[in-house]
């Protein structure tokens, strides 16, 4: 009899490490698919300038994209139907088919740009399959504003990777940790979504032309912020620089026109990675949006003549204009010790 319970204590404790093991598998595998999926980077890419998944609640210009998922989701939402629903906001996005309506009365309703209708279709289904990244004060936020507003529309939370731990796990990744190219995509997004959130809430708030001015006076100081933060020299250059100063030189004109060969060829785009002695460098494009156009864009096309006066007077010799959406207006040119 003691023989037959030792044989069955091991059996069990044989089955539970070997059922822990299977779901450490599983979330590994789960994390690996979130993490290639092509949705991520363009969520990144597209969305987190000002849906930034760290800024805090009052220091931000949009709502976080997690609130977005949660309001759209529920337990009879097919994948189909949210990539649709997605789809039609981001095309025609109104008062009228928001459903965000505290973030409507708080932000405005988002400008419309233009996106590749693929990309929508994998950001949506990327946020649909998997948890993303959320503020810490979310969770909090969200159950205080779904009690307020019980039975007026707001989603349950209760579709497709709704959990908390994915997001946890993102959010505590140590940059240093990461392989050289994401690691320095890393960098500059985190860099491009300051100066987004700052140049984003100033057109909000102000106006494009005061935006100008933020440009010109904050947009060093603040990229020169985030290179002490990271303890990496990040820079912005361009082989048709605004500033005289983010002119490219040979090597990153070499790798502009690399990207912009990939653009045009339509290849999938991924940092360059070069490794010397002491140092890796990673470089990532810069494209143009719609809202790029603004100042961007061609003139008295786009660019509306008040604008033009202004950029003459702020930047004497700027070439950085003529532009169209999805196009090579720069790269990031990151380096950080190896």
């Amino acid at each position: 009899m003691k023989q037959l319970l030792i044989i069955s204590a091991l059996a069990i404790t044989f089955f539970s490490c070997k059922d822990s093991e299977k779901k450490q598998h599983s979330a590994l595998d789960v994390q690996l698919q979130a993490n290639n999926h092509p949705g991520k980077k363009l969520l990144e890419k597209h969305c987190y300038v000002c849906h930034s998944p760290t800024a805090s609640h009052d220091d931000r210009i949009a709502p976080p994209m997690v609130a977005i998922k949660r309001h759209y989701i529920d337990e009879d939402t097919s994948k189909e139907k949210f990539v649709a629903e997605i789809n039609t906001f981001i095309k025609n996005p109104t008062k009228e088919n928001a459903k965000l309506y505290g973030a409507v009365k708080r932000f405005g309703v988002m400008p419309k740009q233009s996106f590749p209708e693929e990309d929508i279709k994998q950001i949506a289904e990327y946020m649909f399959d998997f948890d993303i990244e959320q503020p810490e004060w979310f969770e909090d936020h969200f159950k205080e504003e779904q009690g307020k507003h019980k039975g007026q529309g707001m989603g349950n939370g209760k579709g497709k990777g709704m959990g908390q731990g994915m997001h946890k796990q993102q959010a505590e990744v140590n940059f240093e940790d990461l392989p050289y190219d994401e690691r320095g995509l890393k960098y500059a997004l985190t860099t491009k979504a300051v100066l987004g959130k700052n140049l984003m809430g100033t057109i909000q708030k102000k106006g494009t032309l005061k935006a100008l001015a933020f440009c010109n006076e904050q947009a060093y100081p603040l990229t020169d912020s985030m290179s002490v933060v990271h303890n990496a020299n990040i820079k912005r250059v361009s082989d048709k620089p605004r500033n005289p100063n983010n002119k490219a030189n040979s090597i990153e004109l070499d790798y502009i026109n690399t990207f912009k060969k990939q653009l045009t060829n339509q290849e999938e785009i991924s940092p360059i990675v070069k490794e010397d002695k002491d140092q890796v460098h990673v470089y990532y494009p810069i494209v143009t949006n719609s809202m790029c156009l603004q100042c961007h864009g061609k003139p008295n096309e786009n660019i509306k003549p008040e604008i033009i006066k202004k950029l003459t007077l702020l930047y004497p010799e700027d070439q950085a204009t003529g532009y169209t959406t999805d196009q090579v207006r720069g790269i990031w040119s990151i380096s950080f010790d190896n």
